[in-house]
């Protein structure tokens, strides 16, 4: 009996692997020399806004050298610290007697530089608070007690209130490493006018001088050292006390007529502080990389454009036909367009946002003034890359919309529209409506470029570049669907 063996063919078939149809969209986007135009555009774009920023930058200002105080910028600390140095297992002491227009209480910091860490117990209206990290933590304690207390624990200070100065009310507790220096300190926040319009604001700020007496002032164990009167406006770096080698001298009041001297005086056991300047969060600040990156606007319009070309120039040439014949499988070769078109994308932005970032940082550094913070900071990393993780999924975003019209114009009206629209409309609305606009829309996208916390902040950079990444991929899955029951 005579036994048949099949033949098998050691030749394998041709396949429509998902390398296979990178390899196809990757050559189908370079061979048309104006996308390629186009996304190089997009860099330039992106690039000289910020070149013609940091050319117009004001030279201006600075104190001591045109350096900017250490530290993050949307943060305060100034005010008048009346300190000694505190030991381990010491305890401060004061009565806060009155107070006008000030926060008052007792600090205890590792150093007097600007933005080192810090704990105080300060009387805020009828309420002593305890409060640390310049915003993160703001513990409410009692109302209507004047007495409070600091006391050290290695390197944890926690914060007591008091009616009577002799029953004490835990508020709170951080640590705080290194030495500490603690005391009586009066902080006032600025009298801030905010102006919003489309496109822009306006904020003006003029100094607050406030008045807080002490008495009952102890520190235990007394120190040998006298007491130190900082007058941190004076000396915005936080390195000495009034009139230290680069002060700014006495702050300006309304139309720039300088305010009466900060003091603190010493009248038997009172202690009267007169100070300018507050401590804590600053929702102010410009967000310098921020601006840097305002070229972004004008070079999405470049990748949105080549998003949606890179779909809908099939449809137009009829080579959509072509391409899901020998690729069947339909969802596959969406996948891999939005892939091959999000590496791109992603490289270009990139580019563009280092580049921009770097070039006008040159520029800017070789002048006094306001300077750009390092391009090593996390906030700022985050944000040239984020930078280039928003045009990648804008990219996304086009392309899947285009798929779902078919049509360029409108594809390409329709994503700008609900990028750029709510970004630039937000301006000029209440702040709560604002707010909101900017967390619901894709214009969430762009707090991945924030580096600053400010008053106008709606939502966090990942949480907003999340809400854009969710429009992609909604509007990707729809696309599938509908390219898997369409007619090509």
């Amino acid at each position: 009996m005579t036994t048949v063996t099949p033949y098998r063919s050691t030749v394998s078939g041709a396949r429509d692997g998902f390398g296979a149809l990178l390899l196809a969209e990757w050559t189908k986007l370079r061979s048309v020399p104006r996308w390629g135009l186009a996304l190089l555009a997009a860099i330039v774009l992106t690039i000289g806004p910020a070149l013609l920023s940091a050319a117009n930058s004001s030279g201006g200002g600075g104190g001591g050298g045109g350096k900017p105080p250490p530290g993050p910028a949307d943060i305060q600390d100034l005010g008048y610290f009346v300190n000694r140095p505190l030991a381990d297992n010491g305890t401060v002491i004061a009565r806060i007697a009155a107070q006008d227009k000030a926060r008052s209480g007792l600090m205890a910091r590792a150093s007097l530089e600007r933005g080192s860490p810090y704990a105080a117990v300060l009387l805020v209206g009828d309420r002593v608070r305890f409060q640390s990290g310049y915003g993160d933590t703001d513990v409410a304690g009692a109302q209507g007690h004047r007495w409070v207390k600091l006391a050290r624990s290695g390197t944890s200070l926690t914060g007591f209130s008091s009616a009577d100065g002799r029953t004490w009310q835990k508020i709170g507790s951080v640590k705080v490493p290194g030495q500490t220096i603690a005391g009586p300190v009066v902080a006032v926040p600025e009298n801030v006018k905010v102006e919003r319009q489309f496109g822009g604001e306006s904020i003006s700020s003029t100094p607050t001088q406030g008045t807080a007496s002490f008495d009952h002032v102890a520190m235990t164990p007394q120190p040998p050292t006298p007491w130190r009167n900082t007058d941190r406006t004076t000396d915005p770096a936080g390195s000495g006390g009034p009139g230290a080698p680069g002060g700014a001298g006495p702050p300006e009041g309304p139309g720039g007529v300088p305010t009466p001297p900060n003091t603190a005086v010493w009248n038997g056991g009172t202690l009267t502080v007169t100070g300018t300047g507050d401590i804590g969060p600053y929702g102010f600040a410009d967000d310098r990389t921020r601006m840097v990156l305002t070229g972004v606007l004008l070079g999405l319009a470049a990748v949105v454009a080549v998003a949606a070309l890179f779909v809908t120039a099939e449809y137009r040439r009829g080579m959509i036909r072509t391409t899901l014949t020998a690729a069947p499988r339909r969802v596959r070769v969406l996948l891999a367009k939005a892939t091959v078109l999000a590496a791109v994308t992603f490289a270009v932005g990139l580019v563009a946002s280092f580049g921009a970032f770097l070039l006008a940082d040159l520029m800017i550094s070789s002048r006094p003034g306001p300077q750009l913070p390092p391009v090593t900071d996390g906030p700022v990393l985050r944000a040239l890359v984020g930078t280039a993780a928003l045009l990648a999924v804008a990219a996304v975003f086009a392309l899947a919309f285009a798929t779902i019209v078919r049509r360029s114009a409108a594809a390409i009206t329709v994503v700008l529209m609900s990028l750029l629209l709510p970004y630039i409309v937000a301006t000029g609305l209440p702040l709560s409506v604002a707010r909101w606009l900017e967390r619901l829309t894709p214009a969430a996208g762009f707090a991945i470029q924030d580096t600053v916390r400010r008053y106008d902040t709606a939502i966090s950079p990942w949480a907003g570049f999340a809400v854009l990444c969710a429009y992609a991929a909604v509007t990707l899955a729809v696309a599938a669907h509908l390219l898997r029951r369409r007619d090509a």
